[in-house]
């Protein structure tokens, strides 16, 4: 039901009424609630669309601009400032436990890298004369697995986990990162909105409330006129 077309309906029958019964009240009620109802209907329809002569009409299209920045700045301002991504980095930051990455790590190629240093060093005429590469083989596993155990010490320790938590969770930079990564989504988004697609978008969400305005206006003009007619 559109309730603007129907508060005017209804203020234009009393003026009818009042006009045909020839009753100065019931014509003057009429008269100031059609006044009343009219007038804010034109102002809400001079809000979405331009009227010719009528200066300001238009305003949601004409501030097309305006309005893209005002939401950009809602938006970026409210909800994703740098100290508010930082708030939410603090909270969601997880207790990251490397062990079970360090225990599937093959740590092979590191033993075979060692071995390489130790030939290639002053010791690698020695271990040649002790059979070479082959003699230190039956140390891989052992190398190994003491490897993995030293790194998981490591990962544990308390001055591991702060510089862990510095570089992956620094405000410096996940906070500014992340917000000029969100600023440059909303500035995509925004770019690809229309002057119309605004105006339907706020129109959509604010048509039901302003048609109360026509009611508002056609209730109180014929209050209005009910007490010009008896003064």
């Amino acid at each position: 039901m559109n309730k603007s077309l129907v508060t005017n309906l209804v203020a234009a029958i009393l003026v009818l009424l009042g006009f045909l019964l020839d009753n100065e009240i019931v014509l003057s009620v009429g008269l100031f609630a059609l006044s009343g109802a009219v007038t804010n209907w034109v102002a809400i329809h001079m809000l979405f669309e331009k009227v010719p002569f009528l200066y300001g009409s238009g305003v949601i299209t004409v501030k097309f601009e305006s309005f893209k920045v005002a939401i950009k700045n809602l938006v970026m301002t409210e909800f994703f400032t740098e100290q508010k991504i930082d708030q939410v980095m603090a909270m969601a930051k997880p207790n990251i436990d490397l062990e079970p990455v360090i225990a599937h790590v093959n740590l092979s190629p590191a033993y075979d890298s060692l071995i390489e240093v130790i030939e290639a060093s002053q010791f690698g005429s020695m271990l040649g004369m002790f059979g070479g590469r082959e003699a230190l083989e039956p140390m891989r596993e052992p190398f190994i697995v003491k490897m993995k155990e030293a790194v998981i010490d490591i990962s544990h320790s308390d001055e591991f986990k702060a510089i862990l938590d510095e570089k992956l969770f620094a405000s410096s930079h996940i906070g500014s990162s992340l917000h000029t990564t969100v600023e440059a989504l909303v500035d995509d988004r925004l770019n690809e909105l229309t002057p119309t697609m605004v105006k339907n978008i706020i129109q959509t969400m604010i048509k039901e409330h302003l048609g109360w305005l026509v009611i508002w206006g056609g209730v109180f003009g014929g209050l209005f006129g009910l007490l010009a007619a008896l003064i």
